[in-house]
């Protein structure tokens, strides 16, 4: 449902990224010869939001900012702590997880995000300190869109692999290169493989969302993984934003046990009175970040929009603005049913990167992707808070936790 906005109280802040001089700082975090991590601005401040600090891993793209992670007070005033990245580097989905028990600092760190990504998953303890990196295993390199730590002491996270296929049946050519998802559960203390899944091996080719390329010799990233969630019961929910589905996957056997969206999906989208779906009648498009919130609930970051090849040039959309929308699955009647959305504030398209997270008074942070907003919304759909980076910057996600 497209949610009113109250009239806000509009506050500007610009925060400068320099670190807190009183806190603890290893080495890794004093800023390097070079610009500074980019400021953010606050434009809404209201009453009740601001339930912990404000994670975002803010990249630029103009030269003018360094790129890297930094943590941010609940006000978005104040830099708790900061880590710039090497220049031509780029960080993603850093956040705070438990490992073996204690709150660490988790991020990727490396180069071609969006793309045949190449990098390497860091931990730090609460001082600051590495205490791990997670790779990706079996010679892939890891991908940034997710680095999940598990209660097992485990990673699940992504890789990008190029192969060669034979795209015939779908009226291409017999040797297309293609951009595989790989999927992996690595054990972060030994950096063995548990668990490994391979998107050209349980889903055609033809679910794409995404056209061929104009050549053979051009990689087609057909499917895009970008998201893993656990879904119980030794269940893995797997998103691919150029299929437009959600899966979920046998984390035994490696089999699809259905799949929401997209040209194959196991449910018919309906949406509940005041809902709306997109112009193809799907509930998302080109979507991040789907969530299992128990009792049949799923959230998703429903992008609406993406650019040609993942360019975010020749953009193509399905609803003018992004979105975060909420649906109940009916295993019964088979019927997926949009229960709930959240817009964009200002109607924007973020043509690629997203997430939502529920907070603990019930609130939703949104990050905005592409698009350089960090927004947090009331249970009732009001804007409490809304913040932008420079044009030019965005943040993959963004997060709130406690952290001290």
């Amino acid at each position: 449902m497209r949610k009113s906005i109250l009239a806000l109280r509009l506050l500007t802040v610009t925060v400068i990224a320099a670190l807190a001089g009183t806190l603890p700082t290893s080495p890794a975090s004093a800023a390097p010869d070079g610009p500074p991590l980019p400021p953010l601005t606050v434009l809404t401040d209201e009453e009740g939001a601001g339930g912990g600090d404000i994670f975002v891993s803010p990249n630029s793209t103009t030269g003018q900012y360094a790129s890297g992670v930094e943590i941010l007070s609940p006000d978005g005033r104040k830099v708790v702590w900061s880590h710039p990245v090497p220049a031509g580097q780029q960080a993603a989905d850093f956040r705070k997880q438990t490992y073996r028990g204690k709150p660490v600092l988790t991020w990727w760190q490396g180069t071609g995000l969006g793309g045949l990504a190449k990098g390497v998953n860091y931990v730090y303890d609460d001082q600051y300190r590495k205490i791990a990196e997670v790779k990706a295993g079996n010679g892939y390199s890891a991908d940034g869109h997710e680095f999940l730590i598990t209660p097992r002491n485990t990673a699940l996270i992504l890789a990008y692999a190029e192969a060669t296929a034979d795209l015939t049946s779908i009226g291409g050519p017999a040797d297309q290169k293609v951009i595989n998802g790989i999927v992996q559960e690595v054990d972060i203390r030994t950096g063995k493989v548990l668990f490994e899944w391979n998107s050209a091996d349980h889903v055609p080719y033809a679910q794409s969302e995404q056209p061929l390329p104009a050549s053979a010799s051009t990689p087609w990233d057909w499917f895009h993984v970008n998201s893993v969630k656990p879904d119980g019961n030794g269940k893995l929910l797997i998103d691919a934003r150029n299929t437009w589905t959600a899966y979920e996957v046998s984390q035994h056997n490696g089999r699809i046990l259905w799949q929401l969206g997209g040209k194959a999906s196991s449910f018919k989208p309906t949406a509940a009175q005041g809902q709306v779906l997109n112009d193809a009648g799907r509930i998302f498009a080109w979507q991040h970040d789907p969530q299992p919130l128990g009792n049949g609930l799923y959230r998703v970051f429903d992008n609406e929009a993406a650019g040609r090849a993942n360019t975010g040039t020749g953009v193509v959309s399905q609803l003018p603005y992004s979105r975060v929308v909420t649906l109940r699955l009916d295993f019964g009647t088979h019927e997926a049913v949009l229960v709930d959305s959240v817009d964009q504030p200002d109607e924007l398209s973020a043509s690629s990167q997203g997430n939502a997270q529920t907070l603990r008074n019930g609130d939703l942070l949104v990050g905005w992707g592409s698009q350089p907003y960090v927004s947090e919304f009331s249970r009732s759909g009001d804007l409490l808070f809304n913040a932008r980076f420079p044009e030019g910057v965005n943040s993959y996600r963004a997060y709130r936790f406690d952290w001290r």
